[in-house]
């Protein structure tokens, strides 16, 4: 190659950080979208086959455990492939990633009983939890600041692109094939992954650098995140919030914490580095997207409820509001990546976008009965495209705030805490929701108001504190973003940079 192919190359729109093709970078970003698309779908393709999956195996007692297990394992896994990233290479940890999901749905597709399910869930979410930091690190490694966020906008649209096709494809493997399909369809779907990867990442360049990984650390992380997250599952709904077994789970969780923090003082090399906590970007934007992630999470679970139980409309009228709502956010988070390479004070998309879906949300909270299926679909869509770009811009602004060589710890953490969020804002919702019904109450959360005989219009004033809720945590997010110091992003810009 010439030099002024080069030059040519390193200016276009994909692939000029390393001096690539177009033709070579797209390739890479496919293979990793591939393999994002993978844990994105496993995470909500199950939801529809789980009555079957409890009558077939004659186990409906633990069934949460399948969703459970793997939404524990993804979230401990996030930032220690992120970290192992670091030091071994995205290549390697990618492909260990995928062949670790790769053997759990194979687990899951043949387990004989419920427990055996729970295991391969653990275990594919071990894999899948690895998937989409290394995904967003890849990019990253491929691509300037200034690049990244289109990229990392179609990576939002792939994950919540999932997220409406994952319910709708297992109810159809449930209903009409068989339910271990939502297994097997994983296999050749995770070998074409592991290919493609294998042979994409070749062409990356590796920015680690020797590391040794802190153990003892990880450990308690580990061991923090994993008994935070039974008490989150479990408070509410199999216990009391405030009973001895939650708190004890809350207390040992707080010494786990405690222990991991003075690990990471103390140790020569912590699992984190403490350049990277110390950093007042970093932490800016874990708080957001702690917050507004979270809030997206936890909307996606509680709108069909919201829908179903105070609106009075069917199940299938509350899939509608829920594809308007993740198909706002997915539209908003592309555009939220063409705008960002496009202006200069990058900080104000999402700044400027977030209120809409405040307002939205405060719209719902002092009416929250009375709406039609079109009218609570469009504004549940608005908020989608409110919330949307929170997703890409969070990711690119840690990216931009770290060296290369810690970009996979640094990645990993943002999404290890949006996880975390999600977890504690579902619980935070569940425990206002559920507050004054009895938690003894077989069953999941529609089963509890249903057997307690809650009435519309005592659910309609549990959801209205849902929606302040909602919206007050998206304000926290909103002013974390606004208060970050606004670094340049580096590379090209797609046109002329906009007037002061």
């Amino acid at each position: 190659m010439n030099d002024s192919n080069r030059q040519s190359d390193e200016t276009s729109n994909v692939g000029p950080a390393l001096g690539q093709s177009h033709a070579a970078a797209l390739s890479i970003i496919f293979g990793i979208m591939l393999a994002m698309f993978l844990s994105a779908l496993e995470q909500t393709i199950v939801a529809p086959a789980l009555p079957t999956m409890g009558r077939v195996l004659g186990d409906v007692e633990n069934l949460s455990w399948v969703v459970t297990a793997y939404l524990i394992s993804a979230t401990v896994a996030t930032p220690l492939f992120g970290k192992l990233s670091d030091i071994y290479g995205r290549r390697r940890m990618m492909l260990i990633s995928i062949g670790i999901f790769i053997a759990g749905s194979l687990g899951c597709a043949v387990a004989p009983t419920v427990p055996l399910l729970i295991a391969g869930r653990a275990l594919q979410g071990l894999g899948g939890g690895g998937l989409l930091p290394l995904a967003q690190t890849v990019i990253a490694d491929l691509l300037s600041p200034r690049e990244r966020p289109i990229v990392q906008g179609y990576s939002s649209t792939m994950f919540m692109a999932a997220s409406i096709i994952g319910p709708v494809l297992g109810g159809f493997f449930t209903d009409h094939l068989h339910w271990s399909l939502i297994f097997w369809i994983n296999l050749p779907l995770g070998v074409a992954a592991l290919v493609m990867t294998d042979r994409a990442l070749r062409r990356l360049p590796r920015n680690d650098r020797p590391h040794r990984l802190d153990l003892v650390g990880a450990a308690a992380m580990v061991a923090a995140t994993v008994v935070l997250l039974l008490a989150l599952s479990w408070g509410g709904i199999r216990y009391p919030w405030i009973s001895l077994p939650i708190g004890f789970l809350f207390g040992a969780s707080a010494l786990l914490w405690i222990g991991f923090w003075w690990r990471l003082i103390r140790a020569p090399e912590p699992f984190i580095p403490l350049s990277v906590l110390r950093e007042p970007v970093i932490c800016g934007i874990v708080i957001a997207g702690f917050f507004s992630i979270g809030t997206i999470i936890g909307l996606s679970i509680f709108i069909p409820l919201y829908i179903e139980l105070v609106l009075g409309l069917s199940a299938s009228a509350s899939g509608i509001v829920l594809i308007g709502f993740m198909g706002g956010a997915t539209l908003g988070s592309l555009l939220a990546g063409r705008l960002i390479v496009r202006v200069q004070h990058y900080k104000r998309v999402p700044v400027y976008a977030a209120p809409l879906a405040v307002v939205v949300l405060v719209l719902l909270a002092i009416w929250p009965s009375g709406w039609s299926l079109v009218a609570v679909t469009a504004f549940m869509t608005l908020a989608g495209i409110g919330m949307g770009p929170m997703y890409p811009t969070t990711t690119v602004i840690v990216q931009n705030a770290v060296l290369p060589h810690q970009f996979g710890i640094a990645t990993g953490t943002l999404n290890f805490f949006r996880s975390l969020g999600g977890a504690i804002i579902v619980a935070a919702f569940a425990a206002i929701v559920l507050s004054g019904l009895d938690v003894a109450v077989p069953g999941g959360t529609l089963d509890k108001m249903a057997n307690a005989g809650a009435s519309a219009s005592e659910l309609a004033q549990k959801f209205r504190l849902v929606f302040v809720a909602a919206a007050f945590f998206l304000g926290l997010a909103c002013i974390a973003v606004a208060v970050i110091e606004e670094r340049p992003l580096g590379g090209p810009y797609v046109r002329a940079r906009e007037p002061e």
